[in-house]
């Protein structure tokens, strides 16, 4: 409980090395994580090199931590070892659909959060990189991807020459809903969100990006509708690309919305 609970991202890395042993033991620890009929539907891609972090650097934006990290580790769904494992043993495999792909992605990122943890046990900082969906064509590019696999989530792992504040979180009754889901009224929304909004830093979000309100720093600004379309059809030409979608589906869909 202390290790959760003291999380925070870590975006400034010490030069103290991360051994390969220790890597590959956290990784084959993690391995005990919770999958999908206990087929481990993922893969772990380990960066270290220069020249390999520099690759993956402008997908990520250009965070800085990519290229000053000791390792970055690419997460991927990852159907295609199991239907080659299939395919050797007289089986027929049916894994290149889009149920297939959520299997796969969240025991990629049951895993991811396991790994997480158990860094930051051994006193490793980390930062979830979000814009692996961002670009996962490009990502898929460097890493080699084969199809029936891609990269859902990304860690830039070091040990801490920073010790930022925690961010905040929702309290725990905004998450819970007992027996069935309950809706949120306005009432709900005015308490649950309070804290979070009164937060100084908070105000000072909204007062520099010359906004009313902290929910519309996140819709104007941070993730807004264009974008969010304009990568999610990078998301389905990539997934029809890595064989989850079928390409007779996806074209059918995509006549169906342009006659719309």
């Amino acid at each position: 409980m202390e290790v959760i609970n003291q999380h925070r991202s870590i975006r400034k890395y010490s030069n103290k090395e991360i051994s390969n042993d220790l890597l590959k033991k956290l990784v084959e620890e993690a391995e005990r994580t919770q999958t999908m009929g206990n087929l481990q539907l993922y893969s772990v891609v380990i960066t270290r090199t220069e020249e390999m972090k520099k690759k993956l650097a402008p997908l990520h934006f250009n965070q800085p931590m990519v290229e000053s990290a000791q390792a970055v580790v690419t997460i991927c769904a990852d159907f295609n070892r199991t239907v080659r494992w299939c395919e050797e043993r007289k089986a027929q495999p049916g894994y290149d659909n889009e149920l297939s792909f959520i299997n796969a992605a969240t025991d990629a990122l049951l895993f991811t959060q396991t790994f997480s943890i158990l860094c930051e046990e051994q006193g490793i900082g980390l930062c979830f990189l979000g814009t692996t969906v961002y670009q996962p064509d490009k990502i898929i590019d460097v890493l080699k991807l084969p199809k029936l696999t891609f990269p859902v989530a990304t860690l830039t792992l070091g040990y801490p020459d920073e010790s930022p504040t925690q961010s905040d979180r929702l309290p725990v009754e905004a998450i819970i809903h007992e027996e069935t889901y309950k809706d949120y009224s306005k009432q709900d929304i005015d308490k649950l969100y309070a804290p979070k909004e009164s937060l100084p830093e908070n105000k000072d979000f909204v007062r520099i990006n010359n906004k009313e309100t902290l929910a519309q720093v996140f819709t104007d600004l941070r993730y807004t509708r264009k974008d969010n379309e304009a990568m999610s059809e990078t998301l389905k030409a990539t997934l029809k690309r890595q064989g989850f979608i079928k390409l007779a589906i996806w074209r059918t869909k995509k006549a169906i919305k342009l006659h719309h």
